[in-house]
């Protein structure tokens, strides 16, 4: 919530935010896209708010391979994150922080609080950012731990459909990038990281099958 978010913003004034907070699952929000617009960009927006509020050095938001000319709810809904980015960045680099329409005012209370907080924003020196990857192996929701526990189990292997891509890197791989992006940053860039070749969920369950001393198909089904 708003309140919170300025709550730990007003007590650690945190010098560097990187924003990864997101509902990321893409066929939970292909079910619920009224949640995935909610969390993801209305949430940005709060974060935005908060870090040019209060006096964020780098704001490092991380985005997804899903972003680029989106094809489901989750990559449309990264999509309009990166583009808050971008205006926030814009409008700073501009000297016109003050003119960013404040989120949450009552119409009856034409100097809100938030419309306050926003006038003094002025001259907010915030430098945004945006970092796009793929999946990380072995993080949480990671189809890699999932498959390992469905052949230990003795199967089946379920992939969603046999066309599926994914870009895949490892957790110190991705943090290393992040944080070398945010170094890099001066304000309103988005980062694209090498992924290298994207991989077939089915070969990755066939892969990982083969690995552990079983036939696809015959010992474990797919």
């Amino acid at each position: 919530s708003p309140d919170r978010v300025d709550y730990v913003f007003r007590n650690w004034h945190p010098q560097v935010v990187f924003h990864a907070a997101a509902y990321k699952h893409v066929p939970l929000m292909e079910e619920n896209p009224c949640e995935a617009i909610r969390t993801n960009v209305f949430g940005t927006r709060v974060m935005a708010d908060a870090a040019v509020s209060y006096g964020v050095e780098k704001f490092v938001m991380i985005s997804t391979d899903k972003a680029v000319n989106p094809t489901n709810i989750m990559g449309a809904s990264k999509r309009l994150c990166e583009m808050i980015i971008q205006s926030f960045s814009r409008k700073i680099r501009d000297g016109k922080a003050d003119e960013l329409p404040p989120l949450h005012v009552h119409s009856s209370d034409e100097s809100g609080s938030m419309r306050e907080i926003m006038k003094s924003a002025k001259n907010a020196k915030t430098e945004f950012v945006a970092v796009r990857f793929g999946n990380v192996l072995g993080s949480n929701g990671s189809v890699v731990p999932r498959f390992k526990e469905q052949i230990a189990k003795g199967g089946p292997v379920t992939v969603t459909h046999p066309d599926v891509i994914r870009y895949f890197m490892t957790i110190p791989e991705a943090a290393a990038l992040v944080l070398q992006a945010g170094t890099y940053a001066k304000g309103g860039e988005i980062f694209v990281l090498d992924m290298g070749s994207p991989v077939k969920i089915d070969t990755l369950a066939r892969n990982l099958i083969k690995l552990s001393g079983l036939r696809p198909d015959v010992d474990i089904k797919i």
